[in-house]
């Protein structure tokens, strides 16, 4: 019997496709360094779990569609803090950042209508266009430019009839890109002059280097009813697991819409929303730390692996992921044979093979997507297997 046109054009994740080497090496003994999935391994927040066991409701009923009461509330003070002021009706929280997403495409969107995305980006954008009906179109960034937008005329080329929205992500996912003030009023006057929708990926805000500043298009009244916002607690609070996110947008009659697609799906988890409240009151000091650690993970990674000869990158300015060019000819290749064939004093790892979070065929071949979600002496020693993997490869390939 056939399937679906729409299921069989998905492509599985890169970020998990080699998931199955994986634990083939581990049944063989090897120690696999996981750098290949945004898996925060900082603590989340004691508040969390201390929601959790305290909470004693009798009864575990449906949340309403919006949001919980304490959740929405929460969620009112954080982004007024930030300077956006954000009312119940500009509000939907969602099954994590991916229905968020996934969401504002099917209320934006008609089927082949496109969303203009900058190349690479996170790869689930395509999989969402996929179940929305509707398709990604990009433009290229480049690894020498540090993925920083190009040219206005170089993004307006690639604008249609059926454009109607542009989608990234800032700090960005794959590539720890961090949008100057100007790039974000780019994409402003981009959203006004051809009628775009602009929907912000904001999920890595807090995580940010080098004294850098993150801007939003939140900021710009001109264009507040054309920004959809959507948010996470995921990467923010270390809580991947709890699967709470938000769609937020000043576009009242955009967010009712989508309150029918929230009401077809019931609610978002009841108990979890009321934990995710309680994160809403870690200390500053919680993000501080985080940051100051990341960052300390970066520079461990980028000086590592900018050793290793015929590797290539730009430092990345914030999120935790490095998209470096390696000696190869397909980073898939190399990223498969490493869990299969090679390791280095029992240690191997796993990574993104970076073909996948573009959409021009042919691009990134020769990447990889590399995350440093794991310890600080974990990363000195997957350098290590690295540097020794790619001079074998090179020999016998």
């Amino acid at each position: 019997m056939k399937l679906s046109n729409r299921i069989t054009k998905m492509q599985f994740s890169p970020i998990r496709k080699l998931a199955p080497y994986a634990a083939k090496a581990r049944e063989d003994g090897k120690r696999v360094l996981g750098l290949n999935i945004g898996q925060p391994d900082i603590e989340t927040p004691a508040a969390f779990f201390d929601t959790l066991k305290n909470y004693e409701e009798k009864v575990l009923a449906y949340s309403d569609s919006r949001g919980q009461r304490v959740l929405l509330d929460a969620f009112t003070d954080y982004y007024a803090k930030l300077g956006y002021d954000f009312k119940d009706e500009n509000m939907v929280v969602t099954n994590g950042g991916s229905e968020a997403l996934l969401f504002s495409l099917m209320a934006i969107c008609d089927p082949e209508d496109e969303v203009l995305v900058p190349e690479p980006f996170y790869t689930n954008y395509s999989s969402f266009t996929e179940m929305a009906g509707c398709k990604v179109t990009s433009f290229k960034t480049y690894k020498e430019d540090g993925f920083h937008l190009p040219s206005k005329s170089e993004i307006e080329a690639k604008i249609t009839p059926n454009t109607k929205a542009i989608l990234y992500s800032s700090p960005s996912n794959p590539t720890g890109t961090v949008y100057t003030k100007a790039e974000i009023e780019l994409l402003r006057d981009l959203a006004i002059e051809h009628d775009l929708f602009l929907i912000t990926d904001e999920v890595y805000r807090e995580l940010v280097y080098d004294g850098l500043t993150v801007y939003s298009p939140l900021a710009y009244k001109e264009i507040e009813d054309r920004v959809v916002l959507t948010d996470s607690i995921s990467k923010r609070f270390s809580a991947c697991g709890a699967r709470i996110g938000l769609v937020a947008s000043k576009n009242t009659a955009l967010i009712n819409e989508i309150m029918k697609l929230t009401q077809a799906r019931l609610c978002a988890p009841t108990v979890e929303q009321v934990a995710a409240a309680a994160l809403y009151r870690t200390p500053d000091s919680f993000f501080e730390k985080t940051r100051a650690e990341y960052q300390h993970r970066r520079d461990i990674l980028f000086e590592g692996l900018s050793s290793i000869p015929g590797v290539f990158m730009r430092k990345p300015e914030g999120a935790f992921y490095i998209i470096a060019k390696f000696p190869v000819k397909s980073s898939e290749h190399f990223c498969q044979w490493i869990l299969e064939s090679y390791d280095l004093d029992g240690v191997t790892v796993m990574m993104a093979p970076a073909g996948g979070f573009y959409n021009t065929p042919g691009l990134g071949e020769d990447e990889v997507r590399i995350s440093y979600c794991i310890k600080a002496e974990d990363l000195k020693i997957a350098v290590e297997v690295l540097r020794s993997a790619l001079v074998e490869y090179s020999r016998l390939f």
